[in-house]
């Protein structure tokens, strides 16, 4: 089955305090995309998902870089959700189709293959990591201790079969739709997770940007 990776980059860097759209900013050399997208080197398609405005700029950073994997591109919509589903168009329906942030560039080959060969027939593979903090629920001025041994925060690639996760799209969105798995459970779809990687951080802050270039060493 053909394999597609679906890679969504819509920042624009405010947390970053940067003009540049977080996406394009240099990461050991070369912008983070161009990191994020070589992880996808051994699927036999990608479609990177942009806001309109910034696909000329990408198309330049490419002939800069000297970057020629392929890739189709498709413009963005005003919500996650809507790109997605946008992108999701380009895909063929005999696919496993892996969606994936564009400001995750240290996503390893070997985690990605381990998400894919879990998927099957109604059901959706997703990473996540245990919580180490403790947590709290807050009421008001107040608060109260949870239970964290079944609490996980959430990473990508979201992996699904294509025709699957296309039909998920096909309904009406909610602001329940927090991730690609949300809109896919809500469809009668079963989530599967697998443990993921802690060095498969979402760039979002200066910050990030530091410890993602001292891991890339």
């Amino acid at each position: 089955m053909k394999k597609v990776a679906v890679i969504v980059a819509g920042g624009r860097g405010l947390r970053m305090n940067s003009k540049i759209p977080k996406q394009f900013l240099q990461l050991k050399n070369k912008p983070i995309l161009i990191h994020t997208i070589e992880n996808f080197i051994h699927f036999d398609e990608r479609v990177l998902v942009l806001p309109e405005s910034q696909i000329g700029y990408w198309n330049d950073l490419c002939v800069t870089n000297n970057f020629k994997i392929s890739h189709k591109i498709v413009g963005g919509g005003s919500t996650r959700f809507q790109s997605v589903k946008n992108a999701l168009e380009k895909v063929d329906d005999n696919s496993i189709v892996a969606i994936h942030d564009g400001v995750r560039p240290l996503i390893s080959e070997n985690l990605i293959n381990s998400l894919i060969k879990e998927v099957e027939a109604g059901i959706g593979v997703i990473p996540v990591l245990p919580l180490t903090d403790s947590i709290r629920k807050v009421e008001g001025e107040y608060s109260k201790n949870m239970d964290r041994n079944n609490v996980f925060t959430v990473q990508t690639p979201q992996c699904f079969l294509s025709s699957e996760i296309k039909e998920a799209y096909s309904q009406e969105y909610s602001n329940s739709f927090t991730d690609d798995a949300s809109v896919f459970e809500n469809n009668k779809g079963v989530i599967k997770t697998i443990i993921g990687d802690e060095k498969n951080l979402k760039i979002t802050t200066e910050e990030d940007l530091k410890i993602s270039s001292c891991l890339l060493r």
